[in-house]
């Protein structure tokens, strides 16, 4: 039997086509995808000499609603577009693929608005390509015709949730993996945000190795990782780089977006598993933009649905004084206003609730947004329950590091000789030979008893940063040393640069706090000496502590289920809940990868801009110090530290 073979398409691209197909199949030719009657064709082909994005989108709409699969391949910019092949039942079509090429590009911005342009305005004449040749239709045409006959044969083409581009210059050919686009307007299908949807069931999740941490492997996540997500032209994440100062093994992972391109760092003692963890982190902040896997639909003040929702005053606000500056991109919260709610789930009751969406995803601007958020809590891992625990560790990472700071607490430091591990003393040996820093560590555990350090990198050269702060949590307290260690390592050269070069700018923010603006400020600002005294609680000579007289052993278990029960039982324990907003996209779902932001109210978050600070209503800056034994009463606000905290 002959199949039969639509073809959309009036210039040289689809006569090629047409000549070599047209011996094996039979072929119906239409000069638009408006003019096409798809009968019983097998297939559909859209060819087009130029760039046409409003013909691609009318043959998705005519081809998904005959149930045909189809094909493109047009000519843009200097080369050949083939692809993507779209199944009407599948999602992935032409503008997921245009999605992920165009998020690619610098000009990312510029791309769209062309997209638009041409779109709008069809009957512009587009001049020939100068690079086209007959060559190049022939070309052209054979590799068509491969995904054509693949497909015939019951096979999977190779263009499908890929794009091939052919260079006019020089033929080479390159293939591209890209994501489907779970928001797009022609296949996406997002499920609603329900309270039904919301609901966690904890699971076994057993460790890869007593000694690990993890379910999966870094190994086993390898197959995965680079080939879905990492790629230079229609990857979520575009490019990675070695960095070749840190005295570790850092590598950087970019995560474009349109506001400009998000830097993540993946730090480890391998390029290889410092370039996994680096694409891990730009898929947690992808994830923690905006909802990717479902569409919430609750639009409701506070006061009509106060029954089922987390009262967004426990989250702790900015200062009333704060929302009346000039400017200030924020808003008091009313609760008579309506606002976007995102269904989340309360561990520690074992039931959903509603979360302010502006709370759940980094709150970027103002809007109907009331407080400023960032990334606190959020986590990536190879199962939810891995996910949260790690959402969990980075909350209580930054709640100690500020309760240190806010209150000034004369927290242990821990003699780092009495660590008997080669690795982090190796470790710390190497910051010191190739930077000049020395290492000083204090445990900043709080009431929760979950280890957290702050670390402190001094420089014992003449010049330069002075000093750089880092912290780290973890059930395993020498993990949590290393993590901190390691987020020194990868900042110390790369911003002592930095502040080399700007440092008149930090001692204006050193004199006027409102001018830290920004996360980098924070940490410049006590690179310079004078800015040392407001750290004297840390500084002052002390008797330090062995690593063994501040940590008791703990128990192990094979199961991180296991640790996560024991963690929510600390919490249940100090009546502080622990809710988890579920952000795992379909992008991460396909290699069973969770992503969660962790909500646990009364923790103090991290924030960034001096003028952004949240504490109103968070008494435990008030109390814990005196919990903890530091001070003999509670502290009053006039008694916290008014400056920039010293968070990287």
């Amino acid at each position: 039997m002959t199949h039969s073979i639509a073809v959309i398409g009036n210039g040289n691209l689809a006569d090629y086509v047409c000549k070599e197909l047209s011996s094996d199949y039979h072929i119906t030719r239409y000069h638009s995808a408006d003019e096409a009657s798809p009968n019983k064709e097998s297939l559909a082909l859209l060819l087009q000499d130029s760039w046409d994005p409003a013909e691609q989108i009318r043959a998705e709409e005519v081809f998904r609603a005959h149930s045909i699969p189809w094909l493109r391949s047009f000519l843009f910019f200097g080369e050949v577009n083939i692809g993507p092949f779209v199944y009407p039942d599948k999602p992935g079509c032409s503008q997921c693929a245009d999605l992920r090429h165009f998020m690619t590009r610098q000009e990312r911005r510029e791309h769209f608005q062309l997209k638009d342009y041409v779109k709008n305005n069809r009957d512009t004449k587009q001049d020939r390509d100068p690079f086209v040749t007959n060559l190049a239709f022939s070309q052209t045409s054979l590799l068509i015709r491969n995904e054509v006959d693949s497909f015939i044969k019951g096979e999977t083409p190779r263009t499908f949730e890929h794009v091939l581009f052919l260079q006019l210059t020089s033929f080479k050919l390159a293939q591209h993996f890209f994501l489907p686009d779970p928001y797009c307007p022609v296949c996406g299908d997002l499920p609603v945000d329900t309270d039904d949807n919301a609901c966690i069931s904890l699971k076994p999740s057993p460790r890869t190795s007593t000694d690990s941490y993890r379910c999966r492997s870094l190994d086993e996540l390898e197959k995965v990782l680079s080939r879905d997500y990492l790629d230079s032209q229609t990857g979520l994440l575009n490019f990675k780089r070695y960095d070749l100062v840190s005295p570790f093994a850092d590598t950087v992972v970019n995560l474009p977006l349109l506001s400009g391109n998000e830097l993540n760092a993946g730090r480890t003692h391998s390029y290889k598993q410092s370039e996994l963890a680096g694409i891990l982190e730009g898929l947690e902040r992808y994830c923690g933009y905006a909802p990717r896997g479902k569409k919430t639909v609750v639009y409701e003040p506070y006061s009509k649905v106060k029954n089922v929702a987390l009262n967004p005053v426990t989250l702790g606000m900015h200062a009333p004084h704060q929302y009346k500056k000039q400017r200030f991109p924020f808003k008091p919260f009313d609760p008579d206003r309506s606002i976007h709610w995102v269904w989340a789930y309360l561990l520690t009751e074992d039931r959903p609730l509603l979360v302010p969406e502006t709370f759940a995803y980094y709150s970027l601007g103002g809007g109907e947004g009331f407080l400023y958020e960032t990334s606190n809590g959020c986590a990536v891992g190879g199962s939810l329950e891995e996910a949260i625990l790690y959402g969990i560790f980075e909350i209580v990472e930054r709640d100690a590091f500020l309760m240190t700071w806010y209150g000034e607490l004369p927290i242990p430091r821990l003699d780092l000789k009495s660590i008997d591990d080669s690795e982090l003393q190796l470790m710390v040996q190497r910051i010191q030979s190739v930077t000049g820093f020395e290492v000083h560590l204090f445990n900043a555990t709080t009431e929760n008893g979950i280890p957290s350090i702050w670390a402190m990198a001094k420089n014992t050269k003449e010049d330069g940063l002075n000093l750089l702060c880092a912290a780290g949590a973890h059930l395993d307290p020498l993990r949590a040393v290393k993590g901190a260690v390691q987020e020194l390592s990868g900042m110390l050269l790369n911003m002592e640069d930095s502040f080399v070069k700007n440092r008149k700018k930090y001692k204006e923010m050193y004199r006027d706090s409102d001018l830290v603006r920004h996360m980098e400020d924070h940490s410049m600002v006590y690179g310079l000496k004078e800015a040392e005294k407001r750290l004297y609680f840390l500084l002052d000579k002390r008797k330090v502590k062995s690593f063994e007289e501040e940590f008791r052993a703990r128990k192990k278990t094979t199961d991180l289920l296991d640790d996560l029960k024991a963690v929510l039982t600390i919490f249940q324990k100090l009546n502080l809940e622990v809710i988890v907003v579920n952000q795992t996209g379909p992008e991460l779902e396909r290699n069973g990868l969770h992503c969660v932001k962790v909500v646990i109210p009364g923790m103090l978050p991290m924030t960034f801009g001096h003028h952004l600070t949240r504490l109103e209503g968070l008494d435990r800056v008030l109390t814990v110090p005196a919990k903890l034994g530091y001070v003999k009463q509670p502290l009053s606000a006039s008694d916290l530290n008014p400056y920039p905290h010293p968070f990287p």
